[in-house]
């Protein structure tokens, strides 16, 4: 009878020391029985779930993931092989958990509970985005290359098509004249595209000095709503006590009037019923390693540009950072690359999220490390920015 007493207790503590690993783990982790009903949820599977664990241990698998999901093949599989097997990239959301939710998944088989399955969840959306940038990258420099070949290589001759065009206009006809000024209008429309595209070519070092991002978002408010976006709600949402971010007050300026600028000309497609949404905030656990260099950089300034317009498709999505993308029928597809490049110049990563009925592009960005900022308040003078069309 002791010796029986003794094993319970010895099982109970057992029992109690895996839930409180598997409890400490980030990432959500289940187990199922034989009929797919959840007999544990960690607590971390409580926050991707939306959903308490008295409630989950009364809930299947099935309930919990969209029909025909790939996890339920998946689990079927481990029980007929009673091995344990891994997938990237699986859609496990649904409107009840939040919407789109793309995962690693880890499901192994548990010999000890008959039918039993123990499943990990990884969500990937930092991977994702990171593996991304990498890409945006890539996509930058080969455009770099790009700029710098028909800096020289067109530029120069469109100034003696341009120069000879000129010459002709004194002695044409009036005629002859209207082609001479065509001949100038469109070599100053390829010299100006040419210009935009040098930016890409740009790889010095960035001046970093503390910037103040909400006297940033402030300056670009201020030409929103005195310009392009005076018909459209603009909404704050801060967080008063950041610090600065290293870099360029300019860039940053340029980087966010593109951005806003997209939202708005978004609202205005649809209909210009809408509302822009700025917001900052200080995110702990963003951490990434730079390229070149074994050093992680913490990323915890978070600083959003939501619109609730008609919103971007997933397949564009994917590609919305790489150069000659747009979302514009007369788009030239070079205003989010250089988004994307301001953002990589200045250590940070950004992504884009579609949510409902709201479109974010969230920018995570380092903090600065050096000594403390001078005056953040001091006057903007007169910037004179332009977003680079899309």
């Amino acid at each position: 009878m002791m010796a029986k007493v003794a094993s319970d207790i010895h099982t109970s503590a057992g029992s109690m020391r895996s839930d409180a690993i598997l409890n400490a783990l980030p990432n959500p982790v289940v187990m199922i029985d034989a009929l797919n009903a959840i007999c544990f949820a960690n607590v971390a599977a409580e926050v991707f779930f939306q959903t308490g664990a008295s409630v989950l241990l009364r809930t299947k698998l099935d309930d919990l993931v969209p029909f025909s999901s790939p996890l339920l093949t998946l689990v079927w599989q481990t029980r007929q092989n009673e091995t344990p097997i891994n997938e990237y990239s699986v859609d496990v959301g649904t409107p009840r958990t939040g919407g789109r939710r793309t995962v690693d998944l880890q499901v192994a088989p548990v010999p000890e509970v008959t039918g039993g399955i123990l499943i990990m969840f990884q969500p990937r959306s930092m991977a994702h985005t990171i593996d991304r940038q990498l890409s945006h990258r890539g996509a930058a420099r080969s455009v770099s290359g790009m700029a710098s070949m028909l800096a020289h290589e067109i530029k120069n001759p469109l100034s003696g098509i341009r120069g000879a065009a000129q010459l002709l206009e004194g002695s044409a006809s009036d005629e002859d004249r209207e082609l001479t000024r065509l001949i100038c209008d469109e070599s100053d429309r390829i010299c100006a595209l040419v210009d935009q595209m040098e930016v890409f070519s740009d790889e010095r070092p960035l001046a970093v000095e503390p910037v103040n991002i909400h006297v940033v978002l402030n300056r670009v408010k201020s030409i929103a709503a005195t310009g392009f976006a005076k018909s459209i709600k603009l909404t704050e949402n801060y967080d008063p006590s950041l610090p600065p971010v290293p870099g360029s007050r300019d860039l940053l300026i340029q980087l966010f009037l593109n951005l806003v600028k997209n939202a708005a000309e978004a609202i205005e497609a649809a209909g210009g019923d809408g509302e822009i949404v700025l917001s900052t905030a200080f995110r702990r656990g963003i951490r990434m390693t730079a390229p070149g260099s074994s050093e992680r950089v913490s990323l915890p300034l978070e600083c959003c540009v939501r619109d609730n317009g008609p919103g971007i498709s997933d397949d564009l999505r994917q590609h919305l950072f790489e150069p000659f993308v747009s979302t514009k029928a007369a788009g030239k597809g070079l205003g989010l690359a250089l988004v994307a490049k301001v953002v990589r110049d200045h250590g940070g990563v950004i992504e884009c999220e579609v949510e409902g009925e709201w479109t974010t592009f969230r920018i995570l960005l380092p903090m600065y490390q050096g000594a403390a900022a001078g005056n953040d308040h001091e006057d903007d003078g007169d910037l004179a920015l332009k977003a680079v069309a899309t």
